[in-house]
């Protein structure tokens, strides 16, 4: 799959250095995939949820959220944010 855009996971680990492994974990196994449904991704991310149109992930053992945006038809997945998970238990990435 194409990941659009790998900055975002830069940016996030300037800030949070820890969640390196965990993203870059994700990051290779996802851009290796071609999932064509959300329940073909759930086979390698059982906790991912699907919430108001975007996939969730728990990142670096539920530490971290990275939401996205997915098309299984065209193979694109857009990061829309990485969050703490005080973050986004805040729920503001759903305003934006």
């Amino acid at each position: 799959m194409h990941i659009i855009t790998r900055k975002r996971i830069q940016e996030f680990v300037a800030k949070y250095p820890d969640s390196q492994s965990a993203l870059d974990n994700w990051y290779g196994i996802v851009k290796n995939a071609e999932y064509t449904s959300f329940s073909e991704l759930r086979e390698h991310f059982r906790s991912a949820d699907y919430v108001d149109g975007f996939v969730i992930f728990n990142i670096g053992g539920n530490k971290y959220r990275l939401i996205a945006a997915i098309h299984f038809n065209r193979q694109k997945v857009y990061i829309r944010h990485i969050l703490t998970h005080q973050e986004y238990d805040r729920e503001k990435w759903k305003r934006e």
